[in-house]
């Protein structure tokens, strides 16, 4: 994959731009994983780097790298599938790999001021310069900045480009939905020093952004994926892509309520964010269920009259992305509906139920269909016709699934240890979490929690030895 960005067999300037955001996208996953590694082993071993590189600067850096190489993936994705949607080569590109140098720099610089400045004075300079001290939205306010601005040029591109071509009505979501996604940023770029508002606010970015504008921009690349991959009926993707916008427009929005359960706003929130955020991964899962039924039957039809039928052209790819409707239900669907009620979440909430429900919602929701998008950009990038699974595709889909579950159901072990002990029998003093902390539930799951890591991290090494090798194999085969 990494070499494949020079001796490519692209045509067009956006989808080379795809792949230099793919590249980037793949290493900062890494980091991710060995930032989490590090982390679940000062779970165990709390002295484990302490004073040099401590647990919320690894867990800083482990969530915000796993944000950020999500969206690297997801603008690289668009590039990749934008002239093909719209039958014309992108607009101002050029300007295009400008915001793409300017927003690798600054990552770059503000990942090194994370490690290097770890500790100093909360002050506005601070604000500005090193650390916004906001969980999650770490950045400072320069980068901010920068990010609104990159993220301003590559919608550009992309609506200067959806305006002068063809206008499908994937690419008519996807316009929509990018115009959500940069505007909702802002909303976490303003101080207030009314700590309910400001987390009212606060949730605008983490919530509406993930579980509204990302879900439909998920959907978009399945669609996208599904008509490329086993050539699904565009009228069938787009009909469950347009009921997916009603639906978690509806249910993403709404469902954000169940974060304002205890941050001081209305009681009401209780009903509302319980009833629709369990309904967001629904039509995604009804379109992939919808498409593979009517490719199966399509398929049938064919080999009844003696044809081939359109066959699978990206194994990995297709697994992925398969992969993507089970997870998405599972993580997003399953796990977020275990505390998504406010009865269950006041006992849930803050526990490591929580990061049970985040490992495998990103993974399931996101990195599943980000990582087939890669494997097709592989593809076309090597100009092949037709791309088979490898053994170390299919030892990085096995053992990153396996350790991404294992990782989930330790969590999940630990959050039980923690209601039961922490919050119902100890009521969630200060005593009660270092009591919980320390019995052998929950010091075993974290154990398992940290091997199942390293097992996602071996999956990683086969991952991204599959994309430096797989496009010369299948070139050659």
């Amino acid at each position: 994959m990494l070499t494949s960005i020079k001796t490519n067999s692209f045509t067009t300037e956006s989808q080379k731009l795809g792949m230099m955001y793919f590249r980037v996208a793949i290493i900062l996953f890494g980091a991710q994983l060995l930032m989490g590694l590090i982390a679940a082993i000062q779970f165990l071993a709390p002295g484990f780097l302490f004073e040099l590189f401590d647990f919320s600067v690894a867990r800083m850096v482990h969530i915000n790298a796993l944000v950020v190489w999500m969206l690297y993936a997801m603008i690289g994705s668009v590039y990749l599938m934008l002239t093909d949607e719209t039958e014309h080569e992108g607009v101002a590109i050029g300007l295009g790999k400008l915001g793409f140098w300017v927003l690798t720099a600054a990552v770059t610089v503000v990942v090194l001021v994370y490690i290097f400045i770890q500790v100093g004075a909360g002050t506005e300079s601070t604000i500005w310069l090193i650390n916004e001290g906001r969980e999650y939205l770490e950045a400072p306010r320069w980068a901010d900045i920068g990010i609104v601005v990159v993220v301003l040029i590559f919608y550009f591109n992309v609506f200067a480009t959806y305006m002068k071509g063809k206008k499908t009505g994937i690419m008519t979501v996807m316009v929509a939905n990018l115009m959500a996604l940069a505007g909702l940023y802002l909303a976490g770029m303003f101080f207030t020093d009314n700590i309910s508002m400001d987390q009212f606010w606060w949730w605008w970015v983490i919530h509406l952004w993930v579980e509204a504008t990302w879900e439909v921009f998920v959907g978009t690349l399945a669609a996208y994926a599904l008509i490329k991959l086993i050539g699904a009926k565009r009228e069938i993707v787009e009909m469950w892509l347009w009921i997916e916008v009603l639906m978690l427009f509806g249910s993403g929005i709404l469902g954000l309520g169940h974060h304002y359960f205890w941050i001081g706003t209305p009681e009401y929130w209780w009903e509302i964010g319980a009833l629709f955020s369990a309904l967001e991964p629904v039509p995604l899962i009804a379109m992939f269920v919808h498409v593979l039924y009517d490719w199966g039957k399509e398929q049938g039809i064919a080999h009844g009259k003696g044809e081939e039928g359109n066959v699978i052209i990206n194994g990995p790819a297709m697994s992925w992305i398969v992969l993507n409707a089970f997870g998405n239900f599972l993580g997003a669907g399953i796990w977020g509906f275990f505390h998504t009620l406010p009865q269950v979440n006041i006992y849930t909430h803050g526990t490591q139920f929580t990061a049970a429900h985040g490992h495998l919602s990103f993974f399931g929701a996101y990195a599943t269909i980000l990582i087939g998008m890669m494997y097709y950009g592989l593809q076309r990038a090597y100009g092949l016709e037709r791309m088979k699974s490898t053994f170390k595709s299919k030892m990085a889909i096995f053992l990153i699934a396996f350790g991404v579950m294992g990782m989930t159901i330790a969590l999940t072990i630990a959050g039980y240890e923690q209601v039961l002990v922490e919050r119902a029998e100890m009521g969630a003093t200060w005593n009660a979490f270092f009591t919980a902390q320390n019995l052998p539930w929950y010091v075993q799951a974290q154990l398992w929690r940290t091997v199942m890591g390293v097992v996602t991290l071996v999956g990683f090494i086969y991952l991204v030895w599959d994309f430096l090798t797989i496009g010369k194999a299948s070139k050659e085969a």
